[in-house]
C-alpha cells in the first residue's frame, strides 16, 4: 500500500491516471452514443417501412373495400417475419390480424402513437405469455373501422443490447490494460527513482566517483541521467582540481614564507648593521612580491572565468600589442644570450582587451625565455601575427625542450609546473592565466610540438566586422 501511494505521488503517475479517467468517461459517452445512434437509425428505417406497408394496405382498401381490406391484413399476417396487423371494429373488437391484445387506449389513436406500445401476439399461450413492444400507426377508416400496422422493437432492442456489450466488453478490455499498463509502468518508473535515489544517497555520502544508474533504453530518465552523470564527472574534474590547487599552494608558497621567516629570524639573531637589516627586509620584500604577483594571477584567472566585463574590449590589431612585448623583451633576450625574432605581422584588427592579450603574450614570451635555455643549441625565439582560416593567429615558439605531449594538457592546469627542481621563478599561473584570457575572448590556446621546442598558438577568431 505504502509504494501504491508512493507511486501515486509521481507526477507522470498521475496525469497517467488522469488520462485513463477521461478515456474511461469518453468511452462511456461513445458507448452511449453509438447505441443511441445504431436504435435511432433502424428506428427511423422501421417508421419508413410502416409508412409503406400502410400504403400498400391502403391500397388494398381502395380496389376491394373493407372485404379485401381484411383479407389483405389475414394474408400478410401469416407469412414469415411479417409486420404486425390489426383490424378492430368501431367497438374495439379485433376481427382480423396478428395481434391477440393490446394496450388499453391505443385504438383510439390515429396516427403515429409517440411511444412504443404492449402487445401480445397471437397464436402465444395462455400459459407462458410474452409482452412484447413496438411502434406502430393507426389508421381510422370513414365506417370507423380501425387499422394499426406496426413492427416489433425486438430487433432494434437486440441490436441496442449487442451493440452496448460490444462496447462495454471493449472498454472494460482496453480500462483493464490501461490500468495495468499505467500500474506495471509506474512501478517501473518508481523502481528507476528509487534506484536513482539510492545512488545519489551515495554520491552526497562521499562517493564522488559513484554515476546513476543508465539502463540503456534511451527513455528521459537515461537522459536525465546521463546529463547528472557528465555534471557529476565534472564536479570529481573539479574537485580533483582543488585538491591538486591546494596542494600546490601549499607547496609554491610554503617556500617563500618560510625563507621570510628565516630572513627575519636571522636578521634578528645575527644583524648588526644597517646594511644588514636593509638586505634582510629587501629579501623580505621580493618575497611578499612574489605572493601578491601570484594571488593577483589567481584573482585574475577567478575573474575571467566568472565572467569579464566586454566594455573594455576594444577593435585593434594584434600586431600592436605584439610589436610592444617584442620591444620590452627584446633587450632581456639579448642580455641571456637569445636570438629573438619579430615573424610575420597581420594587421587584421580584432576585438580584445589589450592588457590581458598583452599580458598573455608576455607570459609566454618570458616563459620561453626561462625554460627554452640548457641545451648545447643557441636558444631562438620568434614572435610573428598570421592569419589562418576564420582566425588571427599569435604564435610564440622556441627551440627548446618543449613539453612532453602526455603533459600539454596538463601544463594549463593552476600551479602546474613541469619543472620539477622549480629553480626558476614563477607560481605555475601562467598558462593558466592565458587559457582563461583566451577563454573570455572566444579562442583557444594551442600547445604544439614545434620539433624540437614549444609552439604557443593563441588563436583569436576574427569578427564579423573585421571579415
Amino acid at each position: 500500500m505504502s509504494r501504491f501511494l508512493a507511486m501515486m505521488k509521481m507526477t507522470a503517475v498521475r496525469l497517467s491516471a488522469l488520462y485513463l479517467l477521461l478515456f474511461t468517461v469518453c468511452a462511456i459517452v461513445l458507448v452511449f452514443y453509438m447505441t443511441s445512434l445504431s436504435v435511432n437509425l433502424l428506428t427511423s428505417q422501421t417508421e419508413a417501412a410502416v409508412n409503406e406497408e400502410v400504403e400498400s394496405v391502403g391500397q388494398s382498401y381502395q380496389r376491394a373495400g373493407i372485404a379485401g381490406l381484411v383479407r389483405s391484413v389475414d394474408r400478410r399476417s401469416r407469412q414469415p417475419g411479417a409486420y404486425l396487423y390489426l383490424v378492430a371494429d368501431p367497438a374495439g373488437r379485433i376481427v382480423a390480424g396478428n395481434v391477440q391484445s393490446i394496450e388499453a387506449g391505443v385504438l383510439q389513436t390515429d396516427g403515429w402513437i409517440e411511444r412504443p406500445i404492449a402487445y401480445e401476439r397471437y397464436g402465444e399461450t395462455s400459459s407462458d405469455p410474452q409482452v412484447h413492444t413496438a411502434i406502430a400507426r393507426v389508421i381510422v377508416m370513414p365506417n370507423g373501422i380501425r387499422v394499426m400496422v406496426g413492427r416489433d422493437l425486438g430487433e432494434p432492442e437486440k441490436i441496442r443490447l449487442v451493440v452496448r456489450r460490444s462496447l462495454g466488453a471493449a472498454l472494460g478490455i482496453m480500462g483493464i490494460g490501461a490500468f495495468l499498463i499505467w500500474f506495471f509502468v509506474g512501478r517501473r518508473a518508481l523502481h528507476r527513482i528509487d534506484e536513482v535515489s539510492a545512488a545519489s544517497q551515495r554520491i552526497m555520502g562521499g562517493d564522488l566517483a559513484g554515476r546513476l544508474p543508465v539502463s540503456g533504453s534511451g527513455d528521459e530518465f537515461d537522459r536525465l541521467a546521463a546529463n547528472l552523470n557528465g555534471m557529476l564527472a565534472r564536479i570529481q574534474e573539479l574537485n580533483e582540481g582543488v585538491r591538486h590547487v591546494s596542494d600546490n599552494i601549499a607547496h609554491d608558497l610554503k617556500t617563500p614564507l618560510t625563507r621570510m621567516h628565516n630572513r627575519a629570524e636571522s636578521a634578528l639573531a645575527n644583524a648588526t648593521t644597517t646594511k644588514a637589516y636593509r638586505a634582510a627586509l629587501d629579501g623580505m620584500i621580493a618575497d611578499s612580491d612574489q605572493l601578491i604577483r601570484t594571488f593577483n594571477a589567481i584573482l585574475m584567472i577567478s575573474r575571467l572565468e566568472s565572467g569579464y566585463s566586454s566594455e573594455t574590449m576594444e577593435l585593434l590589431p594584434l600586431s600592436t600589442v605584439v610589436q610592444d612585448v617584442y620591444e620590452l623583451y627584446e633587450p632581456t633576450a639579448e642580455d641571456a644570450g637569445i636570438r629573438f625574432a619579430l615573424g610575420a605581422e597581420d594587421a587584421t584588427p580584432v576585438r580584445i582587451n589589450r592588457e590581458l592579450v598583452g599580458q598573455t603574450i608576455s607570459n609566454l614570451v618570458d616563459n620561453a625565455i626561462k625554460y627554452a635555455g640548457g641545451g648545447e643549441k643557441p636558444v631562438e625565439i620568434s614572435l610573428a601575427v598570421e592569419k589562418q582560416d576564420h582566425t588571427i593567429r599569435v604564435i610564440v615558439a622556441d627551440n627548446g625542450p618543449g613539453i612532453p605531449p602526455d603533459q600539454v594538457d596538463r601544463a594549463t592546469e593552476r600551479f602546474v609546473r613541469l619543472e620539477e627542481s622549480r629553480s626558476q621563478p614563477g607560481s605555475g599561473l601562467g598558462l593558466s592565466l592565458a587559457k582563461a584570457v583566451m577563454k573570455l575572448h572566444g579562442g583557444t590556446l594551442e600547445l604544439q610540438d614545434n620539433a624540437p621546442g614549444l609552439r604557443a598558438v593563441l588563436a583569436f577568431p576574427v569578427g564579423e566586422e573585421t571579415k
